[in-house]
């Protein structure tokens, strides 16, 4: 089962999820591409208790994706309820700011996890990061889900659900996928979206590719910013840009290389 958090609040985008990308919300291409996932995956919105994400809730039922409401603030409760309402054995985290991802490196993820047979009560992409940011994915199982939404008590685990789990190698057994092409460009290309920049870039990219290939991958996103840098340009001064920044003082398995601080970019209207 495949989580998707989202909710409207964004300190730094609100509404980012519903921002259009050729006629339907950024959210409804994103589970797009999750649907391209080659195992058969269940997918539910986990969204906030707050008015202003009924929005969230009403784009759910038009894309006929189930949908969870819970805590706006605690993450971590509102995803393991939202995997208990559909009974899951295993839980995959994919974040509503990562529109770009590609479903072949979820496929990577949840081939290494199932096929270690029992190996593992966590897998991800991200501890080390290879991929270009915006192609995250983690799964666990729910046992190890549950023991975290037990035991996790700061506030920085029970918003971002899983720092509890890879912050503690030793009450679990984590594995890590690595990108297969041997590079890392998870601070230097930026898929993700928390600044208005950011859509910018999405939307050119979902201009330039879809309308020849609905299922583009990574490689053909990197392939058109060679083409077109002046793509790359547009939030390249965010590339390396994330939450760890905030709390590198209290995560044992992240250091200041692992994160930048944004620089200042042009600003660009959304529509």
């Amino acid at each position: 089962m495949i989580v998707i958090q989202a909710r409207m609040a964004s300190t730094r985008l609100p509404g980012k999820v519903i921002l259009p990308i050729l006629g339907k919300s950024l959210l409804a291409r994103m589970v797009e591409r999750l649907q391209m996932v080659s195992r058969p995956v269940s997918l539910i919105i986990a969204t906030s208790e707050n008015e202003e994400d009924d929005l969230i809730v009403q784009e759910a039922e038009a894309l006929e994706v189930e949908w969870f409401r819970g805590s706006e603030h605690n993450l971590l409760k509102r995803h393991y309820y939202a995997a208990k309402l559909l009974d899951a054995a295993f839980v995959v985290k994919i974040p509503s700011d990562c529109p770009l991802i590609d479903p072949r490196a979820i496929d990577r993820v949840l081939d290494y996890f199932f096929r270690s047979a029992n190996k593992f009560d966590y897998v991800s992409n991200l501890h080390p990061a290879t991929w270009p940011d915006g192609n995250d994915v983690e799964i666990m199982t729910m046992d190890c889900l549950t023991e975290t939404y037990k035991k996790a008590t700061r506030d920085l685990e029970k918003e971002h659900t899983t720092p509890y789990i890879w912050e503690n190698p030793d009450k679990f057994r984590i594995g890590n996928v690595v990108w297969e092409t041997g590079n890392d460009y998870s601070m230097s290309h930026r898929f993700t979206i928390d600044y208005l920049e950011d859509y910018h870039f999405i939307k050119a990219v979902f201009e330039q590719l879809y309308p020849q290939k609905n299922n583009f991958s990574c490689d053909d996103i990197l392939n058109l910013l060679t083409e077109r840098p002046d793509i790359m340009e547009i939030n390249s001064g965010y590339a390396g840009v994330n939450w760890y920044r905030h709390h590198l003082d209290q995560l044992k398995t992240i250091n200041a290389g692992q994160t930048k601080q944004p620089e200042m970019q042009t600003t660009y209207s959304v529509f």
